[in-house]
């Protein structure tokens, strides 16, 4: 079964969460700066089938889109243009990064570990993903 991929975006950085190949467990990937997206996830696509991109909808409190809801759309379009094959659904992001930092906090890491934001956008990239999976009843 191919897996599916969900995204944190971030101008700095793309938290990326991928599922195994059951669509059970959602598991963190990695995280990659922005410009380098496109071809590592060509080079990723390869060696692994996935039927579906997840991407995490930047929204405020009240619903409605937040300022780096644009910047995500370009993200999507990217997607869209280079993998036009691959479905995109868009998944409600609101507290990801709070739950991510409340993760690490209790994971027992070492201070110095926890304050790697690059560890936060990739948990970022499992909690949608498993809100995704949890949604859909996979």
């Amino acid at each position: 079964m191919p897996r599916i991929m969900a995204f944190d975006y971030g101008t700095k950085r793309i938290g990326i969460a991928v599922t195994d190949p059951l669509q059970i467990i959602a598991t963190g990937l990695e995280t990659i700066h922005p410009k380098d997206i496109v071809e590592y996830l060509k080079k990723y696509l390869v060696k692994e089938a996935v039927e579906k991109f997840v991407v995490g909808e930047p929204k405020q409190m009240n619903g409605t889109p937040s300022q780096s809801a644009p910047m995500v759309k370009g993200f999507v379009t990217i997607l869209k243009k280079n993998f036009p094959l691959i479905p995109i659904e868009m998944l409600d992001e609101r507290f990801t990064s709070k739950m991510a930092s409340a993760v690490i906090a209790q994971s027992g890491m070492k201070k110095i570990d926890r304050q790697d934001k690059s560890t936060i956008d990739t948990i970022s990239a499992i909690i949608i993903l498993q809100s995704y999976l949890e949604k859909n009843n996979r």
